[in-house]
């Protein structure tokens, strides 16, 4: 039977990561636990649980890929790795049977599976990131942090690119894919999660660093996330510039052009809707997704202008 190690990373998450190191503690060979400045009492609980706690040097500009990657380098000869956020709690059984899928399985890289809130009920904001871990089991282009990676696989690659702010996984997953190797959602319950995203200040910020992710990974990778800008483009840009032109056109001509938003929100709750969600929920939900090309494209347009002007590419931090 082939090892598992773990990787915990984390930033003051306080009982979070509690939760998370007492989830692993027994199921695996090695655990660290990687700590990116905390200023409570982490570092620790993870010394105390018998992790190896690699603290990262913050005056080099911090990243979840950086982080993941210090992980792995601090394992004594890693072989499967199950990387986990330290706002998660792993769920008993998933390591045996995604273990058991990547040893039958060679031609597997990484094998994730369900991510579910903790609190979905505490704001709508926990509910629409419960409702997006949602995803159909089978073959996959991408996920998100946790995930179990054949160490073979993860050396052929590099790693994560410690530049990546945001979307980390998705641009990992991509150089796995383009390498060869393919990627498995299994039909089983992996982690618990703790968004803790109860202001929609939090959503908003949490909105922008994906789109800060849509652009530096599509810069890296062109033939992905293209949907995803085109999207933030037309109802975060090309939309609101026609409507701000149409004024000077007839009074009527922006509430045309606005009607667009409308249909689009609606277009968009049917098709939550459709896919299981009740109905209450798909109509708020719908609401926040429409909303959301805005902060996507300030998300995108801090990329680009990072980009041109040279500047560190530092994490957008939404708790």
């Amino acid at each position: 039977m082939t090892p598992v190690d773990v990787v915990l990373i984390g930033r003051n998450e306080g009982a979070r990561l509690v939760a998370a190191l007492n989830s692993v503690m027994g199921q695996a060979r090695q655990v660290v636990y990687v700590d990116s400045g905390s200023t409570d009492a982490s570092v620790a609980e993870a010394e105390r649980r018998g992790a190896t706690v690699v603290q990262l040097d913050m005056a080099i500009p911090f990243t979840a890929a950086r982080a993941r990657n210090a992980g792995f380098d601090a394992l004594e000869d890693p072989q499967i790795v199950q990387f986990i956020d330290g706002d998660c709690a792993l769920v008993p059984g998933f390591i045996a049977t995604a273990r058991a899928h990547l040893e039958t399985n060679p031609h597997l890289a990484m094998v994730t599976g369900w991510r579910r809130e903790i609190h979905p009920n505490a704001s709508v904001y926990n509910q629409l990131c419960d409702w997006e871990w949602r995803r159909p089991a089978g073959q996959i282009d991408a996920c998100g942090g946790d995930m179990m990676v054949r160490a073979e696989a993860w050396r052929s690659v590099g790693g994560m690119d410690p530049a990546v702010i945001a979307a980390e996984d998705d641009e990992f997953c991509t150089r796995l894919r383009k390498a060869g190797w393919l990627l498995e959602r299994i039909p089983q319950e992996m982690t618990r999660h703790d968004a803790n995203m109860l202001r929609f200040g939090q959503w908003w910020r949490r909105a922008e660093r994906t789109g800060h992710g849509f652009a530096q990974v599509g810069h890296l990778h062109p033939d992905y996330f293209v949907k995803e800008r085109q999207r933030v483009l037309v109802y975060g840009a090309a939309i609101p510039l026609a409507m701000l032109v149409g004024v000077f056109v007839a009074w009527w001509v922006p509430l045309l052009i606005a009607a667009l938003y409308a249909v689009n929100y609606i277009r968009t709750a049917k098709g939550l809707i459709h896919e299981g969600l009740p109905k209450d929920q798909a109509w708020l939900h719908a609401l926040l997704l429409t909303l959301s090309k805005l902060p996507n494209l300030i998300g995108m347009a801090r990329y680009h202008w990072r980009s041109l002007t040279g500047r560190a590419m530092r994490i957008i931090e939404y708790k």
